[in-house]
């Protein structure tokens, strides 16, 4: 297992996971990551989340990957 955190960041802004969570392999951290979009997105509000990005990173801050918000949402037409 692995600790892994789940930050976001658009132009504006950077939102830190400071918790994590210990994951297996790389497909758990993006099933993870996945779910976390969805909830963010599902979230009520006004964001308009497809400017944002969600970076993976393990617990030495090296970044494993990212996930744009718009491979969930799509591109505005």
């Amino acid at each position: 297992m692995v600790q892994v955190f789940f930050h976001c960041s658009n132009t504006e802004g950077f939102l830190v996971d400071r918790y994590g969570a210990a994951v297996s392999n790389l497909t758990e951290a993006h099933e993870r990551a996945s779910q976390i979009m969805h909830t963010m997105i599902m979230a009520p509000g006004t964001e308009d989340w497809r400017d944002w990005v969600l970076h993976v990173s393990d617990d030495d801050g090296e970044e494993i990957f990212e996930l744009p918000f718009t491979s969930m949402l799509g591109k505005p037409h």
